[in-house]
C-alpha cells in the first residue's frame, strides 16, 4: 500500500509502498499498539507510518548511530 507523509523535518511529502493491510492500520488506529498491529514492518516503515519520519530524515537529523 501505498503510505504518504509529510516529515516534520522537512516539510518534504513522502511516499512509501508498505507491506501493510487496511485491517493493521485501522487496527493501530483504534488503539492497538502499532508493533502489534503491524509486526510484520521493519521499525523504519513504522515510524514513517507514525510521524513521516523518513530513515534519511533520521540519519540527517540525528546521525547514523554507528
Amino acid at each position: 500500500m501505498l503510505i504518504t507523509r509529510t516529515s516534520p523535518f522537512t516539510r518534504k511529502v513522502n511516499t512509501m509502498d508498505i507491506n501493510v493491510t487496511e485491517a493493521q492500520i485501522a487496527a493501530w488506529q483504534n488503539g492497538k499498539l502499532i508493533q502489534h498491529a503491524m509486526p510484520n514492518l521493519t521499525a523504519d516503515e513504522r515510524e514513517f507510518i507514525m510521524t513521516g519520519i523518513t530513515p534519511e530524515d533520521w540519519a540527517n537529523t540525528f546521525g547514523s548511530g554507528e
